[in-house]
């Protein structure tokens, strides 16, 4: 099974590098880095009217569902889901083997737009990710199997 890759200081300075440049040229509110299993592991933007450990569940759950979808009309890979609302929409975006790029916008902003931008973050946040997992290949957390009661183990110092 695929894992994230261990991500240091570096990574998510990086990885919110490039969530905020994608947020000022697409004039979208907030986005996420999620992993398909649906944990959040970064944001950047406007968190305070959305319960963004939710939202990212549910995108996550949605995206899969997206995949079934493109397994049974034959599709290799439908690579987006895109989310229409009266005030606000969603694209959610495949990164890599592990991760999702969920992008909250209002309505009035143009989904092509908001695509046209995002697809340039999506390499980048794969470089990123692909950097951390050549950092130390074996060296990766799959977050759906972490016991959220006891994390404490995942924040030791590694012995050399």
């Amino acid at each position: 099974m695929a894992t994230l890759p261990q991500l240091l200081v570096e990574d998510i300075r990086s990885l919110d590098g490039t969530l905020s440049e994608l947020l000022d040229q697409s004039d979208a509110t907030t986005a996420l880095i999620i992993d398909k299993g649906g944990f959040l592991i970064t944001h950047w933007g406007d968190a305070r009217q959305f319960d963004l450990t939710t939202i990212a569940a549910l995108a996550s759950g949605a995206f899969m569902a997206n995949q079934t979808i493109a397994n049974l009309v034959h599709e290799t890979n439908f690579n987006s889901v895109y989310q229409q609302g009266e005030k606000f929409s969603m694209l959610v975006m495949s990164v890599d083997e592990e991760s999702l790029l969920v992008i909250i916008f209002k309505a009035t902003v143009s989904v092509g737009a908001v695509k046209y931008f995002a697809a340039p973050a999506v390499q980048k946040l794969a470089w990123q990710f692909k950097v951390a997992h050549e950092r130390e290949p074996g060296a990766g957390f799959d977050l759906s199997v972490l016991n959220i009661a006891d994390s404490e183990s995942l924040f030791r110092r590694k012995e050399a």
